[in-house]
């Protein structure tokens, strides 16, 4: 199935009630027993809640990762992305990393809970010489966010195997239309759904894709733990955007092609 399909159907066939072509909205907190221990899946929204699985499976499907968890921003993808590592872990990101990842990873290793080192990625010898043997993930932004540097997933990825590192690429900026990064490597991919995911500027959430249902399962575990899930609504909404994530691409390439074009052959304008 092509992506742009597989989007059109987003969140399709999880109304087995009435089947609404339209995903429900469960918005409620708890789910009622059909008996004692006999329940249809699910018992607690903070532990699942069928709206947020169609935009998990969803997700995890585009990216062609085991699973996904849907959380309520982008920086709880990231919080709980974090928290899988034990105390004093330590992780290389991208120097020029988004300034709320970079705020929290100073934080969590003012704290003791990681250590840290930035690292020009796109730098074979920087990543080389930022390697320790406490190095448990490599945190990838590419393209980064603001600055679109581009880093070489399958280099990292290659470092990262050698030295058993998990390879963790925020991917917000792509969307798996334009970038798989498990086709690269990857073994986490983390998104802010705020931005091209959703669309329309009406909803704040975030997304983590497992590339193995082993690490899915910690992460589920950790995001309900942490509380740090998305919540029905949300997740309706971003369900709702993902359906026209191809027709919105395609005009943001068009209209900054127009920009650079423009601003290229302005005299005022020395490079582009």
């Amino acid at each position: 199935m092509q992506p742009q399909t597989r989007l059109a159907l987003a969140g399709q066939r999880t109304d087995n009630a009435f089947n609404s072509i339209a995903p429900p909205i469960y918005q409620t907190a708890t789910f009622r027993f059909d008996d004692i221990g006999t329940t249809k899946g699910f018992d607690y929204t903070r532990s699942g809640n069928p709206t947020r699985l169609a935009l998990e499976e969803t997700l995890a499907a585009l990216e062609g990762g085991a699973g996904d968890v849907a959380t309520t921003t982008g920086m709880a993808a990231i919080t709980t992305v974090l928290s899988i590592f034990e105390a004093g872990a330590h992780l290389i990101c991208s120097h020029d990393c988004y300034g709320g990842t970079e705020r929290l990873l100073c934080l969590m290793q003012r704290q003791g809970k990681l250590s840290v080192s930035f690292a020009d990625l796109t730098d074979p010898e920087a990543l080389a010489a930022a390697i320790r043997p406490d190095t448990r993930a490599i945190w990838v932004e590419t393209p980064s966010n603001p600055l679109l540097r581009i880093t070489d997933l399958e280099a990292v990825a290659r470092v990262a195997r050698v030295h058993d590192c998990l390879v963790i690429v925020d991917n917000t900026f792509l969307s798996p239309l334009f970038q798989q990064p498990f086709q690269f490597g990857a073994d986490l991919v983390v998104y802010s759904t705020t931005k091209y995911l959703n669309g329309h500027s009406d909803v704040v959430g975030g997304a983590v894709v497992a590339r193995t249902e082993a690490l899915n399962e910690t992460l589920q575990f950790t995001a309900n733990a942490l509380g740090t899930v998305a919540q029905p609504f949300d997740c309706w909404l971003v369900l709702r955007g993902l359906k026209t994530l191809p027709v919105r691409l395609r005009q943001h390439e068009e209209n900054a092609l127009a920009v650079a074009c423009y601003l290229d052959a302005h005299p005022a304008v020395e490079k582009v």
